[in-house]
């Protein structure tokens, strides 16, 4: 991917949910919602205080996170669906 997010933004890649409940019923693909769940692929440079210093930010590529229902710009790079969203729309890392 040759897409780089820019100050405190991160590119998610959402992770599919299970298709079983836990009791064995196949949830139809119209009954789905969307996960909440995805893998941190790129990661901005950090926010700037009015300093003009550097935040660092707290995930990194390859981090599995969970982040909120209406979190993110859905887009597509390169074929692939992927949410361009800041650091703070990020719930937790898994892990």
């Amino acid at each position: 991917m040759k897409f780089r997010p820019l100050h405190d933004r991160v590119v998610v890649r959402r992770i599919e949910s299970e298709e079983k409940t836990a009791g064995g019923i196949i949830i139809p693909d119209t009954a789905k919602e969307k996960p909440q769940e995805g893998e941190i692929v790129a990661v901005g440079g950090g926010a700037r205080k009015d300093s003009g210093e550097l935040i660092a930010l707290d995930v990194k590529a390859g981090d599995r996170v969970l982040f909120g229902k209406w979190s993110g710009t859905e887009v597509k790079i390169d074929g692939e669906e992927l949410l361009i969203m800041k650091e703070s729309d990020i719930m937790g890392v898994l892990g």
